[in-house]
């Protein structure tokens, strides 16, 4: 899936610094970031929705 993507210029900074000092691709970066803000997104959600759950069952 491809997408387009504004990042704030400090984000783009951090992740180009990393470019150069790491060799590693700013896909590779993007890619980790979008995995691992995914899993917490996840964690959070599904925790709110679980916890609402317990709040409202009798």
């Amino acid at each position: 899936m491809a997408a387009t993507i504004q990042l704030a210029p400090e984000a783009e900074q951090r992740i180009d610094y990393l470019v150069s000092k790491t060799g590693r691709s700013k896909d590779f970066f993007l890619g980790e970031i979008i995995k691992r803000g995914l899993e917490d997104v996840e964690d959070y959600y599904l925790a709110a929705d679980l916890l609402e759950g317990v709040r409202t069952s009798p």
